[in-house]
């Protein structure tokens, strides 16, 4: 749902727990000044699913999150496709799953998911 009245991200906070791991992981990115003087540049070009000339801007960050804590940033939109804003290594939280309250029990994984993480491993370096 668009947001009115607010300012172009600063930062972006980020928490998440790696069920395959498991481990809980937090990082504070800062957003480089590129990347939001690029959010608020228009771009005209012809976007082919919509089949019309448009003016586009970069309004989306994307963020992927992977195991080992890395945290890769993305910013695009629709037909202007994305870029890589840059990639992070993240913390791990001590405090673990739900900030401490679920005393470190992590939400079961399924179990068609446990066993292609025990046969093929976590795919570390990957990203």
């Amino acid at each position: 749902m668009p947001i009115s009245n607010v300012d172009l991200p600063v930062q972006v906070v980020l928490r998440w727990q790696s069920l395959v791991e498991p481990q809980t992981y937090r990082i504070k990115i800062d957003i480089p000044q590129w990347v939001r003087e690029e959010m608020v540049t228009p771009t005209h070009m012809y976007c082919v699913p919509a089949r019309r000339d448009m003016t586009l801007y970069p309004h989306t960050l994307t963020l992927g999150m992977a195991p080992g804590g890395i945290v890769k940033v993305w910013l695009g939109a629709g037909c202007l496709g994305y870029k890589e804003v840059g990639r992070y290594q993240a913390e791990v939280d001590p405090r673990g799953p739900y900030g401490g309250k679920s005393n470190g029990q992590y939400i079961p994984m399924e179990p068609a998911n446990k066993a292609y993480i025990e046969k093929h491993g976590i795919p570390y370096g990957s990203w």
